[in-house]
Order: C-alpha cells, then structure tokens, then sequence
C-alpha cells in the first residue's frame, strides 16, 4: 500500500494532447480531479453546449480547442475533438489505480430522461438504443446531426478505453435528447473515475485495466 502515493489517484491526473490532420486541428487539456471549469471552443456551437455540460457535470476541468474544416460537414471536427478528448481521458487515468473504475447515472431534461452506465475497463465498447427514429436526421443548432451523439460516444469511448451503455428512456425534444444524454455520460464518468478510498491499487481481479 506504500506505492499508493505515486500510482494512485493522488498523483497528477491530467493530460494534454493535440493532433493536426488535413481535416482538422484539435487540442484538449483535461483535469480529472477538477470542478468542472472548462473553456470549449470546437467551432460547433451545439458541441460546445454539449461539451461544457460533459465537463460541468463530471467535475473534469477542459479546455479544448478545435478548427477544421466545417464549410464541408462539422463531422471530422467533431469526431476528432471526441478521439482527443478519448486519448486524453485514457494518459490522465494512467494506471487506474484507487478509482471507482464503475459509474451509472439517469438524469432529466424536461421530457427526456437518459441513463448511462460506465466502465473504465480498458477494453471499448459501446451500445447506444432508445432515441426515436428521425432523431439521426435532426439538425440541432444548425450544424449537429442527431447522428452525431452516437459517433461522440463510439469515438470517445474506443479511444479512451471504456465500456459505455447509454439508454435514452424517454425524450420528444432533439436538443433535450442529446443534451440528457451527454448529462447522464457525465455523472456516470464522474463517479467512475473518482477515487474511492477503500480501494487499494487497481480495481480489477486480473490487476490489469
């Protein structure tokens, strides 16, 4: 239990990233033991909302910054932003050690209702049901395709190493669908990759993530 100090929760949990394409240019600086502060600029208004509610909910310090070529589709930009965002997550936990590693959530907006489950499992997965049929069709904001929030989730989680569950149980409203649902992703984040004080070293019976 000695090493605790230099391989659990305590030390630095942040990282840094940036990657450049001929798409798109993304940096992400990101703080897991934060208060939610962030400043997101991904040239997306709706992603911008949708990410600050990411960071504001799970307590998980960002700042990000993305350019890319939009005047096309706003889909490399948001796709990239999720895949640094994902690699960022996956250095800043590091080894694992000391967290939760499991988190669940259902949250509210208005009529819509979305729960997530989250697993810092180091092996990526995702499943993704519930949104009403047309809601992939849906421009939100004016430039955010309803399919957009399951591409955010597949790109995140495959890069950051989880298995993620989300559920959208009820919901009539676009924005409100994508905005519960990146809500509930948040909360179960949060809980998922806090420290928990009775666990020693990394919460895995094969002491491996």
């Amino acid at each position: 239990m000695s090493d605790q100090t230099t391989t659990g929760p305590r030390a630095s949990r942040r990282a840094a990233l940036e990657r450049r394409t001929s798409e798109s240019t993304v940096s992400v600086e990101i703080d897991l033991d934060g208060t939610g502060k962030n400043d997101i600029d991904t040239s997306v208004p709706f992603y911008d909302h949708m990410l600050t509610a990411l960071s504001k909910h799970s307590l998980i310090d960002m700042r990000i910054r993305s350019t890319g070529d939009t005047h096309i589709d706003v889909h490399h930009t948001v796709e990239d932003t999720a895949i640094v965002l994902g690699d960022a997550l996956r250095q800043a936990l590091g080894e694992k050690a000391g967290i939760r590693r499991f988190g669940e959530a259902t949250v509210p907006l208005d009529e819509a209702l979305a729960h997530a489950v989250v697993d810092i499992s180091g092996r990526p997965y995702v499943v993704h049901t519930g949104e009403p049929e047309g809601q992939q069709y849906h421009l939100i904001g004016g430039h955010f395709t309803g399919s957009m929030v399951q591409h955010v989730f597949e790109s995140l989680a495959h890069h950051a190493g989880i298995c993620l569950h989300v559920t959208l149980l009820a919901g009539r409203d676009p924005h409100h669908i994508a905005e519960a649902q990146f809500k509930a992703l948040a909360r179960a984040l949060r809980q998922a990759v806090e420290p928990d004080p009775r666990v020693h070293g990394i919460p895995s019976t094969k002491g491996a993530l």
